[in-house]
């Protein structure tokens, strides 16, 4: 039985044999008539390549015929267009010397007319001289007037300076003594209003005194009956005893220092102003701390991004290199496995095939 099953297999490798010789000769002869082919190709391409070639230096022949048809055609026209321009020069010269003789004529005719001119001229000049000393001496006679009327009127105006300094003397010496008057008007009336504050300071502690012998005595009256309430409704008089001198103080107060106030005023105006500007300057400062500060972090944040990124990339190339090589390991693991099945050599199927 098993010289049978050996005669089998090796009667079924003759035949697979066989077939796969068949199937190479195929092949082979295959790409041998691929290989013509394109040798053909080849061969009818570089014939075409070189009856373009020949058409090729054919055309630039007749290329360069006509190129030289051209220039010969060029030169001609050149040739008769500089003997044209050569004859135009030779007249245009003839016209200039033709020119320049009349030219000279001309400038003989002008010299004349400009000495006959300078000859009027010098005639004129004299005449305009003789008028203008005429004029200069009559202009000198006015300034002589103009100059004894101006010292006639700066001696009226220094006399009118003069009383115009005494009226203001004058004037200075009745205000000073008008403003003495007032300054002591004004200091009578406040040594009158000093006066009034210490009797009202007088009659506030005579009456702070009495409130508070009346309150002592209250208490001492009243001292078994409800202390306690009693005590807070004595606190609630005097409290309210107190608000009204207090008051009465801060009204005086406030009449005394509403002139500081208004002195205060623009100094406090001037102030804000100042702190306002430096908030300003401040802010500016802080904002641009706190832009640089937001660049500064996301710049961070995108090198923080972009090495996440790098750590993904270099994560998933390891784990695809991983899951490739445990997939080699399973792929080998069950090739070990169909070899340890069929130990014993035969020419039947590949044990790798399901790996391919």
């Amino acid at each position: 039985g098993y010289r049978k099953q050996m005669d089998e297999e090796r009667r079924d490798s003759f035949a697979f044999r066989n077939a796969e010789g068949k199937r190479i000769r195929d092949l082979e002869g295959q790409m041998k008539a691929d290989e013509n082919h394109a040798n053909h190709e080849s061969f009818e391409l570089k014939w075409a390549g070189e009856r373009d070639a020949d058409n090729y230096k054919k055309q630039v022949a007749q290329q360069r015929r006509e190129s030289f048809a051209f220039r010969n055609a060029e030169g001609k026209r050149i040739r008769d267009l500089e003997r044209q321009m050569k004859s135009d020069s030779q007249l245009e010269e003839h016209e200039s010397y033709e020119l320049k003789f009349a030219g000279e004529r001309d400038a003989d005719g002008y010299r004349k007319q400009m000495d006959a001119e300078k000859r009027e001229s010098l005639n004129f000049r004299n005449r305009e001289a003789a008028r203008h000393d005429a004029v200069m001496s009559e202009l000198n006679s006015l300034a002589q007037e103009k100059e004894h009327e101006s010292y006639v009127l700066k001696w009226l105006g220094e006399n009118d300076s003069k009383q115009y300094l005494a009226d203001q003397a004058e004037l200075r010496r009745r205000s000073l003594a008008f403003r003495n008057a007032e300054g002591k008007r004004h200091r009578d009336i406040d040594e009158e209003n000093r006066a009034k504050l210490a009797e009202e300071n007088a009659e506030d502690e005579e009456l702070k005194a009495a409130c508070q012998r009346d309150i002592e005595q209250f208490k001492e009256e009243s001292a078994a009956k409800e202390r306690a309430s009693l005590r807070l409704k004595g606190k609630e008089i005097f409290s309210g005893r107190m608000q009204a001198v207090n008051e009465k103080e801060v009204s005086i107060q406030e009449k005394h220092d509403s002139h500081l106030l208004d002195t205060a005023a623009w100094q406090d105006v001037n102030d804000y102003a100042e702190e306002c500007k430096r908030r300003k300057r401040l802010s500016l400062a802080f904002r641009a701390k706190e832009k640089r500060r937001h660049f500064q972090v996301e710049k961070e944040q995108a090198k923080s991004k972009i090495h996440q990124q790098h750590l993904d990339t270099l994560y998933r190339s390891q784990d695809a290199r991983y899951i490739e090589m445990a997939k080699l390991k399973e792929k080998a693991r069950i090739a070990l496995e169909e070899m340890n099945r069929s130990p014993t050599c035969s020419f039947g199927p590949n044990p790798f095939s399901t790996l391919m």
